[in-house]
């Protein structure tokens, strides 16, 4: 069983998006174990404080070491400490696959200007960022990672062949996918998808992804 702990100063966050669809039927079945911890509970006066103000000056504040360092120790040295930030490696299939496989990840959601230096240099083992824009917070970019590693854990989903023809996963984007009805406002679904012949509908789809690739991300033929 996969164990994914998060650190963050809005545990709310969680609540519906943990309570839904194939994440809530995860937890169900014990395949895998998500929770919340509430950053302020590691804080060390009566104000509850998380942050602080830079040294040196400038604007934003700062997430105080403390809190986090005593926060993760009580969740468990041994996991996969992974903080959420801009700076981090880029979010990618492949990561997501290489996470899935671990037993047990932390995630820390940043906020205001970052985490202390020294959150960075000795606490965590991977910066992940899930795309070159800034969120309000660590929060959402977690959720990412969460949905994109629990997929991948065996036996979520109900078609574990449908992961081998997505994406990403060879190198280029899924082909083009059709449904019923099979004519609508006079556009047709391609014969070959009912043709029935299985070498036809594979050379298809292999050519329709290497197109759709070229249109849209040009970038990942190279």
């Amino acid at each position: 069983m996969l164990t994914i702990d998060i650190v963050t100063l809005f545990p709310d966050f969680f609540k519906s998006p943990l309570d839904e669809s194939l994440l809530e039927k995860a937890q169900a079945k014990g395949l895998v174990k998500i929770r919340a911890h509430d950053l302020r509970e590691w804080t060390h006066d009566r104000h509850k404080t998380a942050d602080d103000k830079p040294f040196g000056g400038g604007a934003g504040m700062v997430m105080k070491p403390e809190p986090i360092f005593e926060c993760v120790e009580a969740i468990g040295e041994e996991a996969w400490v992974v903080l959420l930030d801009p700076q981090g490696e880029p979010m990618s299939q492949t990561l997501a696959a290489k996470l899935a496989k671990k037993k047990h990840l932390v995630l820390i959601a940043g906020h205001y200007e970052g985490v202390d230096q020294r959150v960075k240099d000795h606490l965590i083992d991977q910066e992940i960022s899930v795309g070159d824009f800034i969120t309000m917070g660590g929060e959402a970019p977690a959720l990412c990672l969460i949905e994109a590693v629990t997929r991948l854990v065996p036996g979520v989903l109900g078609n574990a062949e449908s992961i081998k023809h997505e994406s990403f996963q060879d190198g280029v984007l899924e082909h083009p996918h059709y449904t019923r009805p099979r004519e609508y406002r006079g556009w047709k679904v391609p014969d070959v998808l009912v043709s029935g012949d299985h070498k036809e509908l594979g050379a298809w789809r292999k050519k329709s992804a290497e197109q759709v690739t070229r249109r849209k991300r040009p970038d990942l033929l190279k």
